[in-house]
């Protein structure tokens, strides 16, 4: 088992993860190349420049630190726009590069499930930083995530946040209909049977909407103390449009975690808002502080929990490709052996299931004076 601390790269110091990956780079051997499927542009952009800063963050990292078996990584960076036919369509054309031993990505659980049957038929892994429906990693013995699934996020939200932390009997949810949401909701309203807590009204909406007052409208006549927006790239838009009307109801999200686009383009709307988090930047840990610092350097971007899921991905795919040892790297050397792999990475402990998963467990963070606080850690769910 590997235990490394997060490493800070930048022009004039460089902190080397605590393993060694390696004396130095062979000359000579050709890098390994891993191919990137991100949304860098389109409603989730955000989420794919993550994607894209995280996993140069680790590459970088890995080339100062010398390598892996003598051999740098070299990554093919390709915009799926976050449409499940576009990402199929570049997912091909890494299939068809002899060259490409692994693909990091892609965002949504759309895109990942599209991908789930061209990669299982090339035997090529798709190790995604944030599919969570429950139904992805087990399409493929050749796809992984290291996002929690929302068998798991969604009864948690509903417990620890919706009744719990916030006391809320009544909620109102609106979700995006995509396979990640529709999964997402019937798990929130499988636990909400449990817990007791009454959907008294539920909306979703396509990818890409924009309007949505129609929806709100019908919310607002249900009379809920909460509502959940479960989404991505549109909870600004969501939270705005909500705020418009001046409806003070209690907001919480639902899979954005901390993103810093919400407050760019919520400001005092996103006032209160609470989250779920899988990881948060605690001030008081100097290592994830400049970690931050150099992501937001590169990036432009305050940290959420995706870029620092990319950056693991990166670090496993290594790890996965050191365990080659001396014998060739091929597609399904490293699938193999990063089916082994157990790690501690920048997100926290990470083992694979045998359907490529993993369980995770979750912070509740809230909106405050435009930043997002830390309200609840790690152990609240056993308190």
């Amino acid at each position: 088992r590997h235990t490394r601390s997060p490493a800070v790269t930048g022009v004039q110091t460089c902190a080397l993860p605590i393993f060694v990956l390696c004396a130095a780079a062979s000359e000579g051997l050709e890098p390994v190349k891993f191919g990137v499927l991100a949304p860098l542009t389109g409603t989730n952009a955000e989420y794919g420049k993550a994607f894209d800063v995280g996993t140069k963050m680790a590459v970088d990292e890995i080339k100062v630190a010398g390598g892996v078996n003598g051999r740098l990584f070299e990554l093919e960076i390709s915009d799926s726009k976050g449409d499940p036919k576009e990402s199929s369509d570049l997912c091909r054309q890494y299939v068809d590069d002899e060259k490409i031993m692994a693909i990091i990505g892609d965002f949504t659980s759309s895109t990942c499930m599209a991908n789930a049957p061209i990669v299982d038929s090339a035997g090529l892994v798709q190790l995604s930083p944030t599919a969570s429906n429950p139904k992805y990693a087990g399409m493929s013995d050749y796809c992984f995530t290291t996002m929690g699934a929302q068998d798991v996020e969604a009864p948690f939200f509903v417990r620890y946040i919706i009744k719990k932390f916030l006391g809320f009997g009544k909620v109102g949810v609106i979700y995006i209909n995509s396979d990640w949401g529709k999964a997402c909701f019937e798990h929130f309203k499988k636990q909400c049977e449990v817990e007791g807590v009454d959907i008294v009204s539920s909306v979703n909406y396509v990818q890409d909407e924009k309007d949505f007052s129609s929806l709100i409208t019908r919310l607002k006549a249900a009379d809920p103390e909460v509502i959940c927006i479960m989404d991505q790239g549109a909870v600004p838009q969501i939270i705005n449009q909500i705020r418009s009307i001046n409806w003070d109801v209690k907001l919480t999200a639902l899979s954005p975690g901390t993103s810093q686009q919400i407050l760019d383009l919520c400001g005092k709307n996103a006032e209160g808002l609470v989250v779920s988090s899988l990881f948060f930047f605690d001030p008081d840990k100097p290592e994830l502080v400049a970690w931050g610092k150099e992501y937001t350097s590169r990036s432009g971007l305050a940290p959420t929990h995706h870029p620092v899921l990319a950056y693991d991905c990166v670090y496993l795919l290594a790890e996965a490709v050191k365990a080659c040892g001396d014998g060739p790297i091929t597609r399904q050397a490293i699938r193999d052996n990063l089916a082994k792999v157990e790690m501690v990475g920048m997100s926290g402990p990470i083992k694979f299931n045998e359907e490529g998963g993993v369980t995770s467990k979750y912070l509740i963070c809230e909106v405050e004076n435009g930043q997002y606080v830390l309200r609840a850690g790690y152990d609240y769910s056993e308190e």
